[in-house]
């Protein structure tokens, strides 16, 4: 599992962001897709939302990446 820290000043990051802050993918559009297909879960449950906004604590999988956001 990797780690992701958020900046001191973010109280969170919106999933879409955080994919390609991690390159899980390469474009804003290619994370709409992958979202928009339910293959991306937030703590254990498929998400829809593009503009989820993931916090400290919070777990995302896709595939077999997963990320804890710091």
């Amino acid at each position: 599992m990797k780690e992701f820290k958020l900046r001191e000043t973010d109280e969170f990051i919106k999933l879409g962001q955080l994919l390609k802050a991690c390159d899980l993918v390469s474009s804003g559009v290619e994370a709409k897709i992958v979202i928009l297909d339910g293959n991306v879960y937030v703590n254990g449950e498929v998400c829809l939302m593009r503009g989820k906004k993931i916090h400290p604590g919070d777990i995302v999988k896709l595939n077999e990446n997963e990320i804890k956001v710091i």
